[in-house]
């Protein structure tokens, strides 16, 4: 039972309360969001936001109280540097804790705690949470697959379709061309034809007059 506990239990000592505080609160402030069990999560957020409160204001008592909680020189810096930038005119509520339901191993709630003025996870959607898959999603995916396939072999058919009518226009431009030399060519011949004619008529005129 509780007794009157208002802190949240994660089933530690003091000592190695006290030591997993300090490391997840290193980790936080070195990646900006870990993934933990949701009692630690809610442990940390308790824990984490006096020494984010501390680190607003830059001076030699609040680097070595964050120092006496973390002992971690390159967190400290982080924090000091880049986050106290972030945080300067957030009021309070530095962290978030987005759920992501059960474990699979032992059930274990499980939740992503992060900065939130890095916005790397949108709470309204629920965080990171894994698709859930069913044999009707693989039918459904088999169908999409299938379908993109006949999307992909259909412009492969429709230029062999073409093809052949290609080649049909290209005889009925090669039959144009033949019934346009054609005429030419009979033209040609009914010239001939009428010069023949004329010379056999100045023939005969020139045969008319030497008998006279």
């Amino acid at each position: 039972m509780r007794h009157l506990r208002k802190r949240h239990r994660i089933g530690r000592g003091a000592s190695h309360r006290k030591a997993t505080l300090a490391s997840m609160s290193t980790a936080l402030i070195r990646h900006k969001r870990i993934t933990t069990t949701l009692a630690k999560a809610k442990a940390l957020r308790v824990y984490v936001e006096p020494i984010l409160n501390r680190a607003k204001t830059d001076t030699t008592h609040n680097h070595r109280e964050v120092f006496r909680h973390l002992q971690d020189k390159d967190a400290i810096k982080t924090l000091f540097g880049e986050i106290a930038e972030k945080i300067a005119d957030r009021p309070g509520g530095y962290t978030r804790i987005v759920k992501l339901g059960m474990r699979a191993g032992d059930a274990a709630e499980m939740a992503i705690i992060e900065l939130v003025d890095y916005n790397e996870t949108d709470g309204s959607t629920g965080g990171h949470k894994k698709a859930r898959r069913s044999r009707r999603g693989r039918r459904g995916t088999s169908a999409t697959t299938s379908k993109e396939g006949a999307e992909a072999t259909a412009p492969a058919a429709a230029a062999a379709d073409e093809t052949p009518v290609a080649v049909e226009e290209t005889d009925a431009s090669t039959e144009q061309e033949t019934e346009a030399v054609a005429p030419e060519v009979s033209t040609d011949v009914s010239s001939v034809d009428d010069t023949e004619a004329a010379e056999t008529q100045a023939k005969e005129t020139t045969e008319g007059e030497e008998k006279a």
